[in-house]
């Protein structure tokens, strides 16, 4: 049986017309019932799966999904809530988005699995790049394995114009030292939130990523 009714997509793609508070006043209870309560079992469910490959995972789905409503802040955009549901599964969840677990993205454009190390601060991409440094050889064997490099090609990021001296030349050869930020995704069609297998997807996508996983948590931990 699957997790996540047609429904699920179709209240987010009528959001999409009409994000204001009003409408989603008007369909708070449907919302409860047909996309965050049943979001909320989900990721309890991978949670309780995860944890099982991994004993430091030890949160609740509340610690990992993020809220609906976006932070409009800073933002040109002021429309308040997001157009699809997301969480952070690692050891720490959503509170550190620089530990290296999963991030998932559930909406009606896709079902987006991300993994990796996206915000880190400037000790930490030091210490990131100086890892890479040393286990240069390492990381280019993980990135060629074919389960990875199939499902999600290459690692991806911003990269920096300038770096430390003293790892100019070793970043010559590994030109991911230059990245100040170190992630790989895969997207995979909307009906994926629709199917019975859903679940094992996506342990299927953190299986294939988990060498490269664990390698970016000894570089930032």
């Amino acid at each position: 049986m699957p997790f996540f009714t047609s429904d699920y997509l179709e209240f987010f793609k009528e959001l999409a017309a009409n994000n204001h508070k009003d409408w989603f006043d008007a369909n708070r209870k449907r919302y409860e019932t047909v996309v965050r309560d049943p979001f909320k079992e989900f990721i309890t469910l991978l949670i309780d799966e995860l944890a099982k490959r991994d004993s430091s995972i030890d949160i609740l789905a509340k610690d990992a999904i993020f809220r609906i409503n976006r932070d409009i802040r800073f933002s040109k955009d002021k429309t308040p809530y997001k157009l699809q549901n997301s969480a952070i599964i690692s050891k720490e969840g959503r509170k550190n988005k620089n530990y290296p677990g999963i991030y998932l993205e559930l909406g009606p454009e896709r079902f987006a699995f991300y993994g990796g190390i996206y915000m880190p601060d400037p000790k930490q991409t030091l210490k990131v790049r100086s890892f890479f440094k040393e286990h240069s050889r390492e990381l280019q064997s993980l990135l060629s394995e074919q389960n990875f490099r199939n499902n999600f090609g290459e690692i991806h990021g911003e990269k920096s114009k300038r770096i430390p001296k003293d790892l100019q030349e070793a970043a010559d050869s590994q030109p991911l030292i230059m990245n100040k930020q170190w992630y790989y995704y895969k997207y995979l069609p909307p009906e994926t939130i629709l199917s019975e297998d859903l679940l094992e997807t996506i342990l299927d996508l953190d299986a294939k990523s988990g060498p490269v996983k664990d390698f970016l948590i000894r570089a930032i931990c």
